[in-house]
């Protein structure tokens, strides 16, 4: 499970870019964010297609 804590930082950031815009630092820090998010998400996704039984 990802952390709330990440999850809302990048929900924070999407809303401040849209918004007012980031700085570079935080560009590099959403960008980090995400990419350990989808690391994650894909992780979890390939554990449940690997539990997945074809029955006839």
């Amino acid at each position: 499970m990802f952390p709330k804590e990440k999850i809302d930082r990048i929900n924070f950031l999407a809303k401040k870019s849209k918004n007012e815009g980031l700085s570079q630092e935080e560009k590099i820090e959403q960008k980090k964010l995400r990419e350990e998010y989808l690391k994650n998400f894909r992780s979890n996704f390939r554990k449940q297609l690997d539990n997945i039984e074809l029955v006839d």
